[in-house]
């Protein structure tokens, strides 16, 4: 008895698996072949992006990243940015357009000063060989009786034009372009060299130089010349 009914259930639920797969394929049919493939939305997207559609394209997750010779290469191709990057790692607090600021601030007084014959205040402000040729023009004028007298109408434009770091010292050229009044007298009082009525445009270029470990933030005057 028991063996029969085994068997009855086995027939009993095999009758009602097929008549589920019956039901089934008769909501989801069955595949032919014919069928109507579903749009694949993504690869559309992909083939048929215009310009228009406003689609970015992402970057290979193969692509090579810029290596320490690219970089360098870089910095070659640009000395100035390469000279300044070496100088702002050397001295964190190093900010070009704070730079520009302070060397406008020291032209002006070193102008003002050099004018007056000041070669007590332009000693802390130049190194040895720039005082010493300022110091020397100051003095052939005095032993002259000649008096300079100038007038800084105003900086038309200053720009840094070449920066390096030799072991811990940072030079930094900047380029002055400036409108002066420059008038030179006798003794009596005359005039013997310029126009007090004329404003010239003077072209200056000015090195600076300042060790990056001294505690003074002050940048000294080593250089001076004239553009070729």
């Amino acid at each position: 008895m028991g063996d029969g009914f085994q068997f009855l259930d086995i027939v009993l639920f095999a009758m009602i698996a097929g008549f589920l797969v019956l039901r089934l394929r008769s909501v989801l049919g069955r595949r032919t072949g014919n069928e109507r493939r579903r749009p694949d939305l993504i690869g559309r997207r992909r083939t048929e992006a215009r310009p228009e559609d406003n689609v970015i394209e992402l970057p290979e997750h193969g692509g090579r990243r810029p290596s320490d010779a690219d970089v360098a290469a870089e910095r070659a191709a640009d000395p100035l940015a390469a000279g300044l990057t070496q100088i702002q790692i050397a001295d964190q607090v190093f900010e070009p357009k704070d730079f520009l600021r302070g060397a406008a601030a020291a032209f002006e007084m070193i102008v003002a000063t050099f004018a007056r014959g000041d070669t007590k205040a332009l000693r802390s402000l130049l190194n040895d060989s720039v005082y010493h040729d300022f110091a020397a023009a100051i003095g052939e004028r005095e032993r002259a009786g000649r008096k300079l007298e100038t007038t800084l109408v105003g900086i038309k434009s200053q720009d840094i034009i070449e920066a390096r770091l030799d072991g811990r010292v940072a030079f930094v050229t900047v380029k002055f372009v400036t409108e002066q009044v420059n008038v030179t007298r006798d003794s009596a009082g005359a005039i013997v060299e310029g126009d007090p009525s004329r404003v010239a445009t003077v072209t200056d270029i000015w090195t600076f130089a300042r060790n990056t470990r001294a505690r003074d933030p002050n940048w000294m005057l080593v250089e001076t010349r004239s553009p070729n």
